[in-house]
């Protein structure tokens, strides 16, 4: 069953998800780090366990982000009809500012710009990161002001930065950089992470304070195992994967709630989650059946889906039949949803009653990579 927030009396097919998978220089760190012994390495997903792990199994092989493997089609999706190009509605600056970094392996490079987009300008270039950085745990903060990353050849040291790379600092070092990412607090200050000792093991989950003159660090009294954390813009809720799902924690990691039919007997799984509402009650992810293609250790925001977290039932969205790429929820409730449009992308801008406000195309330079941030 379904919620539809569409005015619309069609609902929209679901788009074939997409893999992003590490390649090259990242697919050799993963291994050489020993990720076999992380939370994350495969089990079967028709075996449910008592004290689940997460289910973030180690692929090397690499596939275009633009042109998604037929066999990652869910089961019991419908194909999405051909995009051809949008008509832009409404203002484009309404979509705020967007945040951008390479979808694959850019071959011959150590680093990457981050880049930024405001719709009805040019996409500028920002600061220069390490390409296994940018595709691995690069994160934007919610103002838009800081850009995360962790520095595997540092001795995995986390580092923040301006997002145009002045003020650069060293925060931490010994840094898990595949499974819990750098996650920003709401209040743009803080960063969730998991500290990992020289050989990559994992051990405490901390948040750090990013302004304090040492860094200090809160530690968690709980270590859930679990991946690819998102932290709710009103504060109160963490989202993670954990087993062949996702899980709700409080902001201390503690009170775990599943959301429903996500794990177990259930028909869906989902390894890979990409934004969370503010309110913490709808989650964005890319969804597949328990047979299906689940991807890599590293994060993948492409999305498929998106949930209520009390329910686990869909929200559907007002794609009209495109193909349905990334989800980002705003702090105001309302979501940027990118979609196949002709050769390239659009974006939708979707109030919170899920109506349309605003529709723009994508720079076509920009085709090949992903939306890592929205933010004002």
């Amino acid at each position: 069953m379904t919620i539809d927030l569409s005015d619309r009396p069609a609902r929209p097919a679901r788009h074939r998800p997409g893999r992003y998978a590490m390649t090259g220089a990242a697919a050799v760190l993963v291994l050489a780090v020993g990720l076999a012994d992380l939370p994350g390495v495969r089990r079967s997903a028709a075996t449910p366990s008592a004290a689940p792990a997460p289910i973030l199994p180690i692929t090397v092989t690499s596939r275009p982000w633009t042109s998604p493997p037929p066999s990652a089609t869910p089961a019991g999706s419908a194909s999405a009809s051909p995009a051809a190009a949008v008509t832009p509605v409404g203002s484009p600056s309404a979509f705020g500012q967007l945040f951008y970094l390479p979808a694959e392996q850019v071959a011959g490079r150590k680093q990457v710009r981050l880049r930024s987009w405001r719709p009805g300008q040019k996409p500028q270039d920002l600061a220069a990161l390490p390409q296994v950085a940018a595709l691995a745990n690069a994160s934007v903060s919610p103002d838009g002001q800081r850009v995360a990353w962790v520095d595997p050849e540092r001795a995995a040291t986390l580092f923040v930065a301006d997002v145009d790379g002045s003020r650069k600092r060293a925060l931490t070092r010994h840094v898990d950089q595949y499974c819990v990412t750098p996650t920003w607090s709401p209040d743009s200050r803080h960063l969730l992470f998991r500290a990992a000792d020289p050989m990559g093991n994992p051990e405490r989950f901390g948040v750090l304070d990013t302004r304090g003159r040492k860094a200090p660090v809160r530690w968690w009294d709980t270590e859930p195992q679990a991946c690819h954390a998102l932290w709710s813009a009103d504060g109160r809720t963490i989202a993670m994967n954990s087993a062949t799902g996702v899980t709700m924690f409080g902001p201390d990691g503690s009170s775990p709630r599943p959301v429903p039919h996500l794990s177990g007997p259930a028909p869906w799984r989902s390894t890979h989650v990409a934004s969370l509402s503010p309110d913490g009650t709808r989650i964005a992810l890319l969804r597949t059946r328990p047979n299906g293609q689940v991807g890599d250790i590293g994060r993948m925001l492409t999305v498929n889906a998106v949930l209520q977290t009390r329910t686990g039932r869909e929200v559907t969205l007002p794609t009209e039949g495109r193909e349905l790429r990334q989800v980002f929820f705003r702090p105001d409730g309302s979501m940027v949803l990118r979609v196949r449009a002709g050769a390239g992308f659009a974006l939708l801008l979707v109030n919170r009653g899920g109506r349309h406000v605003a529709v723009v195309t994508e720079p076509a330079g920009l085709r090949t990579w992903q939306i890592v941030a929205v933010t004002r």
